[in-house]
């Protein structure tokens, strides 16, 4: 999402750089404007909502529409409404981030995100700040996602189960680098990394 700066490399988005632009012929660092621009493309669901907490759910969902794609507040309304009734929250677009609860929050805040008609979502952790009893509910947001808004989807989860239940491709993360990377079945199955190997096994024990 562009608010740290990479090490090295360069990160592409559908075939566009997202951390450089091309000047001269050759690839920079993006600049401000570039970044902006850039950013419209890729929605975020944070671990803690970052809902606005002055704003209703059918605020919070109308609000980027309106200031950066331009719409007319009639249009956002419209679309945030959609949204909202998709996520189930259509019942509370009235109320504030305070009178809601963890898990109706991040179906607004995942509702807020798709109503910029992003290409790429992020979600980070956004189960991990839930009570136990309706981690479900966001989850089976998460999961209608996918066949009606054709999205691609970044996750980064401990949840194992909802990780195999839902990915095209997992990579287990170790000391910063990708220790493994392949399909649900094989990476769960037949683990190839001792360190991948290690971590489902403690967490089955767990379990």
């Amino acid at each position: 999402m562009t608010l740290e700066k990479i090490n090295g490399g360069v990160i592409y988005v559908d075939g566009k750089p997202l951390t450089h632009m091309p000047k001269n012929g050759v690839l920079v660092p993006a600049d401000a404007k570039y970044l902006r621009k850039a950013r419209s493309s890729i929605g975020m669901c944070f671990q803690h909502f970052n809902l606005f907490p002055h704003m209703t759910a059918l605020q919070n969902c109308m609000e980027g529409p309106v200031q950066v794609l331009g719409l007319s507040r009639q249009e956002a309304r419209e679309r945030a409404e959609e949204l909202l009734s998709l996520v189930g929250m259509i019942d509370k677009n009235d109320q504030h981030p305070a009178r809601l609860s963890g898990g109706q929050q991040q179906r607004v805040a995942i509702a807020r995100a798709l109503a910029m008609r992003p290409k790429v979502m992020l979600f980070d952790e956004v189960t991990s700040a839930l009570d136990p009893e309706v981690i479900g509910e966001v989850t089976n947001v998460i999961k209608d996602l996918v066949p009606k808004h054709k999205l691609t989807m970044l996750m980064v989860t401990h949840q194992m189960g909802f990780a195999r239940d839902i990915s095209d491709r997992i990579c287990f993360f170790y000391a910063g680098k990708i220790e493994e990377q392949n399909s649900p079945d094989e990476l769960f199955t037949h683990p190839q990394s001792k360190r991948t190997q290690q971590f489902l096994s403690a967490v089955k024990a767990a379990d």
